[in-house]
């Protein structure tokens, strides 16, 4: 095992710490452990090699309002098959409220115990069913890793949605309700902390591609999507490094000046980036990527036009085993519209998901849709006899607040949700995990499973 990050001079350090809490007078002592609390216990990434653990400590203020509180961060780590304790594998460079731990050098396939510590306090997961429920990581105190698929690995591809660049009230369903979130005065706006964490996270992970599955903007206006194209723009070029589809967000709009005219409506997202309805085609290394937009002019709800959809079945059958992953900002299932807070008419149009997934029957190297728009982690199953997997990818701009890794492999795939892990982005994070009256990570998290998990498949012809 090692631990990605701190070095052995931080572990001592933060050893030392705990050490010198112990020395402390027995009351002085017991008076930290009781005021400070660790919660929201997560065990966000399981890899291969791999585990991200995050944790957030408070303490109650003046009124008795739990509020966030710096503090060190420690994580026990060890076999769960060994007869030994875990021992500390890592310790935090800084103190933080909003702590994020990585650590790397694990053995594939090998159930693990770890425990996580602030000030000699022991995390816990929040009052959430999504931590809480029987046989999860956070309340066994165990995960196992997960075994690659067989050979090479071939390429990294960054899955992402929902940065919603220019909003400035997070949680908002109708109106003013349910109550949102605002980032506090002389702070960025958060949609610009989110998406910087981002693409400093997939520098620092070496990632390949970038593919944005909608909602780029909150309104598209000329500014917003200006904005966020030129933000990205510093991350790598548009339609090689990173590709993007139009979310209903991102949708022509009725009173903007000088954008592209679309009768009375004006198209500022598609002079930034796409005309509407057009079809992303690009291939790398034989695999194929194609972005659907499956945006209505008028609507939250999704549909594919007859010239997009024409284009897109020509794509298909020219080459129907082809490796290819779609993506497109509406999910597609009955199952995602049955099981999404909005319901069947949130996602794409019943009739249109019903033939897109007629032409995938006839394409059998569609390995993967990835959408957006719910702002959960979530794998929901086809409604056809096809081997394709349906992945929602929770939001960039809002808790979780992150992205999934796809790693393809001459022998399948390995997908993992991270959480973006700069400080205000954490901080950012932990603040939004109030949204719908704190309910929002019984939705958006999901499972284990949804946010880890591999897939055999043959890729052994793609360079």
């Amino acid at each position: 095992m090692s631990c990605c990050g701190p070095s052995r001079r931080t572990l001592l350090g933060a050893i030392a710490s705990a050490a010198l809490l112990s020395a402390l007078p027995a009351s002085r002592a017991r008076a930290q452990r009781v005021s400070l609390v660790a919660t929201d216990l997560e065990v966000v990434t399981v890899t291969d090699r791999s585990v991200v653990l995050t944790w957030t400590t408070v303490a109650p203020d003046g009124s008795g309002r739990p509020t966030p509180v710096p503090s060190d961060a420690e994580v026990r780590l060890g076999p769960a098959d060994s007869p030994r304790a875990p021992v500390p594998v890592f310790a935090a460079p800084d103190r933080t409220p909003f702590h994020y731990a990585e650590i790397g050098g694990l053995e594939p396939g090998r159930r693990y115990r770890f425990e996580a510590w602030s000030q000699g306090v022991r995390a816990t997961p929040a009052l959430s069913l999504t931590t809480l429920s029987p046989g999860t990581p956070e309340t066994t105190g165990e995960f196992t890793t997960l075994v690659p698929p067989p050979g090479r690995l071939l390429r990294t591809i960054a899955l992402a949605n929902d940065v919603h660049y220019g909003e400035t009230v997070s949680g908002l369903v109708v109106g003013a309700f349910p109550p949102g979130f605002r980032q506090p005065a002389g702070l960025p706006p958060y949609p610009e902390v989110m998406l910087s964490a981002l693409l400093g996270d997939l520098r620092a992970r070496s990632v390949n591609h970038l593919v944005v599955a909608g909602d780029l903007t909150s309104e598209a206006t000329p500014e917003e999507s200006h904005a966020v194209r030129a933000r990205l723009d510093s991350w790598g070029a548009l339609g090689s490094d990173y590709l993007v589809s139009r979310g209903n967000h991102d949708r022509p709009h009725v009173d903007y000046r000088g954008c592209t005219h679309l009768g009375e409506h004006r198209d500022c997202w598609g002079d930034n980036f796409l005309a509407r309805q057009e079809l992303v085609e690009h291939e790398v290394g034989g695999l194929r990527l194609l972005g659907v937009d499956t945006s209505d002019l008028d609507g939250a709800g999704g549909r594919i036009e007859r010239p997009q959809f024409a284009r897109l079945a020509e794509a298909l059958r020219a080459d129907p085993d082809r490796p290819t992953l779609v993506f497109g900002h509406h999910p597609v299932t009955i199952e995602s519209g049955l099981t999404n807070t909005a319901g069947p008419a949130f996602v794409l149009d019943g009739t249109d998901s019903a033939e897109l997934q007629r032409l995938y029957e006839r394409a059998p190297g569609v390995f993967l849709h990835h959408s957006g728009h719910t702002h959960r982690n979530r794998r929901t199953r086809p409604d056809a006899n096809i081997a394709v997997e349906f992945l929602e990818v929770a939001a960039v701009k809002e808790y979780p607040g992150g992205y999934s890794l796809l790693s393809v492999y001459e022998g399948g795939y390995m997908v993992n949700f991270y959480k973006t892990r700069a400080e205000d982005a954490r901080r950012w994070s932990s603040t939004t995990r109030g949204e719908y009256f704190g309910l929002l990570p019984d939705y958006t998290l999901g499972t284990f499973a949804d946010r880890n998990h591999v897939v055999a498949r043959d890729f052994s012809d793609l360079s």
